[in-house]
């Protein structure tokens, strides 16, 4: 049997220049479809530029490091989280259109070599994870009991997307805390408290409360577009007995998703304002918040196809939010 694109993959380079034996495990990791890989990424990379935006810093070689390596882990942790995910769920995937032709439940890759390339890529990814300091350590190792725990949400609760927004957005968490000043191996100046001008009323607040705040607003900002992503499947999902949001909602998708993105934004408009943020940042919060908006005003709960293509549109909003975090350093 040979490696056929997935339904929900469009035109990707591992279809079309991938070496056909590898194809089945780039698929397997999602190879095919980066959107993952980025939503997954671009909290970590935000949580790293808020710590250096809150304490002041340009970046050094070290913060360059953390770029890279988080996108490298990014990747990796993807992967190894999708093949557990349809390790998992391999018997339900074999009963969705959409899914059917994953690697797992086709044939390509047995069950056994898909445990082998999750082993892999977390070792690798351990390496990585240990160039951090201490704290940042302990936060990648704390969000395996989350990542091992989500293929099983669907089954027993309606909002498994809020499960995976509490895993997707710890990495504005741990990029956070590796970025911070460190001072003997502590992330002392991360719990001093830390004074901003708010209408001329001084307000202080611990260093890690804009980071706790970006964290929950991308868990709402999860919630909102894999609730949108989850609207492709909602008719498999009801036939097999998979539950979601989607489902939850039903026809109250549309102002449930605006709901999620209204608190997404409101959590970060006070991540900025713990972190005493200059006013570009701001003007980068109103065009994410546009981005936001718009999605929630084109969003046709019977239009799969749409709906795949605001779900993607998540890593422009992502990046505008990075933007505006980046920005927000300026004019300080």
């Amino acid at each position: 049997m040979t490696s056929a694109p997935l339904p929900d993959a469009g035109a990707n380079w591992v279809d079309r220049h991938a070496p056909q034996r590898l194809k089945p495990w780039l698929k397997l990791g999602r190879f095919d479809r980066p959107i993952g890989i980025w939503l997954l990424l671009l909290p970590g990379w935000q949580g790293v530029t808020l710590a250096l935006a809150q304490y002041r810093q340009a970046p050094g070689l070290y913060d360059l490091w953390l770029f890279v390596g988080f996108g490298i882990g990014a990747c990796l942790m993807r992967a190894a989280g999708c093949a557990f995910n349809d390790i998992v769920d391999r018997d339900f995937d074999a009963q969705v259109a959409r899914t059917a032709l994953r690697p797992i439940p086709a044939g390509l890759i047995s069950v056994k070599q898909a445990w082998a390339f999750v082993i892999g890529c977390s070792l690798i990814s351990l390496l990585i994870l240990l160039t951090l300091p201490v704290v940042a350590i302990a936060l990648g190792v704390g969000s395996l009991a989350l990542v091992a725990a989500y293929p099983f949400m669907k089954r027993i609760t309606w909002w498994p997307q809020a499960w995976l927004g509490l895993t997707f957005n710890w990495g504005a968490l741990m990029g956070f805390a590796a970025a911070v000043p460190l001072v003997a191996g502590t992330l002392s100046p991360a719990f001093l408290a830390y004074p901003t001008g708010i209408g001329g009323v001084a307000i202080h607040v611990t260093g890690w409360a804009p980071a706790i705040l970006l964290y929950l607003g991308g868990v709402f900002w999860t919630l909102g577009y894999d609730t949108i992503y989850a609207l492709q499947d909602i008719e498999d999902d009801a036939m097999v007995g998979v539950k979601s949001s989607a489902r939850r909602l039903a026809s109250a998708v549309r102002p449930g998703v605006a709901v999620f993105y209204l608190i997404s934004l409101v959590l970060a408009v006070l991540a900025g304002l713990s972190a005493g943020l200059g006013p570009l940042f701001w003007l980068g919060l109103a065009a994410y918040a546009a981005h936001l908006a718009r999605q929630v005003v084109r969003l046709d709960r019977t239009d799969g196809a749409l709906a795949l293509n605001l779900f993607k549109s998540n890593r422009e909003a992502g990046f505008i939010l990075l933007a505006a975090l980046a920005l927000g350093s300026i004019g300080l």
